[in-house]
């Protein structure tokens, strides 16, 4: 009989306990996670009610909670948690399994580097003009660099804040480093690709965002806009 706002369900639920930097107060996440999780994990659930109740001729009751659903996607933190019995901590943009995996610094702004292998952490290192770290047996594995990570990040950091962030994503796509930027709303519906999927809409003058959903066999009907208040009383 409690409130379900999607604010406290992120409290309760553990999410905003990893959300934040490690000396800040938690952190929300900046959209209504909760909110919109449900109503995936409710989309899904009605399908496969559907699919059930063509296969048996019963339909069914869905029990959705917000709180079921914030815990659900707590995810890997949550398997940490429950496979070492420690509690997973805030670590800002960091990951906790792997590293280099956040947020560094250019001279003219900030990217994503986010290497997920070995061989992807030793061309960031050569690509920087890093070739010792390359080789070091400190940073040789990913355990290894995590052991070592708050060393091997200010390095790091200190060669990317030499180069702007548009020569270090060029850089980093020609050397099969995962890296992309931090778009603001203007920068992201300006992307190239947000632009090629076809993501911005308008419908009637309305402007919108289509739906991710994108079918081999079919096309989406994109008709009209959603009324307007008052259009039909």
């Amino acid at each position: 009989h409690r409130a379900g706002y999607d604010f406290i369900i992120q409290g309760m639920s553990g999410l905003m306990s990893i959300t934040g930097e490690a000396d800040r107060q938690p952190q929300k996440h900046g959209m209504a996670i909760t909110d919109i999780f449900t109503g995936i994990y409710a989309t899904t659930a009605i399908l496969a009610a559907v699919y059930q109740r063509n296969q048996t001729g019963a339909g069914q009751h869905i029990d959705m909670s917000l709180l079921d659903c914030a815990v659900a996607v707590t995810g890997n933190q949550a398997m940490n948690y429950l496979t070492t019995g420690n509690a997973p901590s805030r670590m800002g943009n960091a990951h906790p399994n792997l590293t280099p995996y956040e947020v560094f610094e250019s001279s003219d702004g900030h990217l994503i580097i986010a290497t997920g292998n070995d061989g992807q952490f030793q061309r960031l290192c050569r690509l920087l003009g890093l070739d010792d770290m390359a080789d070091a047996a400190d940073y040789a594995k990913n355990a290894d660099r995590v052991a070592n990570r708050p060393a091997m990040i200010r390095r790091l950091n200190g060669a990317t804040q030499l180069r702007t962030r548009d020569d270090l994503l060029a850089a980093c796509e020609k050397n099969g480093v995962p890296a992309g930027p931090i778009n603001d709303m203007a920068d992201m519906f300006d992307d190239p690709q947000v632009i090629a999927r076809g993501m911005k809409i308008e419908l009637e003058g309305v402007p919108g965002i289509r739906s991710p959903f994108k079918f081999s066999g079919a096309e989406l009907a994109l008709h009209r806009a959603a009324p307007k208040l008052g259009q039909d009383d």
